[in-house]
């Protein structure tokens, strides 16, 4: 799998420069409304562009499945290559000049995930893992924490956005984890959390309702930094919900039940 995930990188880069160098004109780009508070610039469109060419290039009988093409359809039911493309995570903080967006990439084969590559353009930061060869943050080996629970601990999470009546859901959740951690952060890019996750940087991570593009890459991350990751049931697939629970193994128990506890069935 290494030709794929020299393939994945390349792809994440030249988006992440076209990115880049629009940042400072987001206020001049062309804005369209998908849903609540969910937004898609002509950037989004054109780094999807430049992803999809490049996998096409090199893999011309792979499936891909981005963000912004994305389409209904029996894609879970997928059995052959499947890229997972989201072309600019973070968009709402791109239009804001917040500097927290990444480019995320992964590959499922039969249903398996097997290369996850997850790009932030502005630091510049890579984090690249290959099923059963680790996680890796600039070709530099990473774990996720060594916290031994909440207590102290560094936990991201995501608002409910696209979906407001699960926001009372989220909030009692929320409740529960500031108490018991050092703090909780929601920085607006789930891909990006989840790479934290799996650095180290964060000590865990729960957000739910959120689409394939945004967990594929970040969920292989986590497991190749030797941490867990699971729907708000303990499944070990968040994909087919996007409620996600994940961290070290410790922290990923501790955090998963407070979530069963508090919103076990989200709306």
């Amino acid at each position: 799998m290494r030709g794929p995930l020299n393939i994945a990188v390349t792809a994440a880069r030249r988006a992440g420069a076209l990115i880049a160098r629009m940042v400072d004109r987001a206020d001049t780009l062309e804005v369209q409304v998908k849903g609540h508070n969910d937004f898609v610039t002509e950037v989004d469109r054109l780094a999807e562009a430049e992803i999809v060419r490049t996998l096409r290039k090199a893999f011309p009988d792979h499936a891909i499945l981005a963000e912004e093409a994305a389409g209904q359809g029996g894609w879970r039911r997928h059995r052959g290559p499947l890229w997972i493309v989201d072309p600019l995570d973070g968009t709402t903080n791109f239009l804001h000049g917040f500097p927290q967006i990444a480019v995320s990439i992964a590959l499922a084969v039969r249903g398996r995930l097997e290369v996850a590559v997850v790009y932030d353009p502005l630091r510049p930061e890579l984090f690249t893992a290959l099923r059963g060869a680790g996680a890796q943050l600039e070709n530099r080996r990473i774990r996720v924490s060594r916290r031994p629970g909440l207590e102290g601990a560094l936990i991201g999470t995501g608002f409910p956005f696209r979906d407001p009546a699960r926001l009372d859901c989220h909030l009692r959740t929320l409740r529960q984890v500031l108490p018991r951690t050092a703090g909780v952060r929601r920085a607006g890019a789930a891909a990006l959390d989840l790479a934290y996750v799996a650095a180290g940087r964060l000590d865990g991570f729960w957000e739910m309702g959120l689409k394939p593009w945004d967990l594929a890459a970040g969920i292989l991350l986590v497991e190749e930094a030797g941490g867990l990751v699971s729907d708000f049931q303990g499944r070990p697939d968040p994909l087919p919900t996007g409620h996600v629970v994940a961290g070290n193994p410790q922290v990923h128990e501790a955090l998963l039940e407070l979530v069963r506890a508090t919103c076990p069935e989200p709306p």
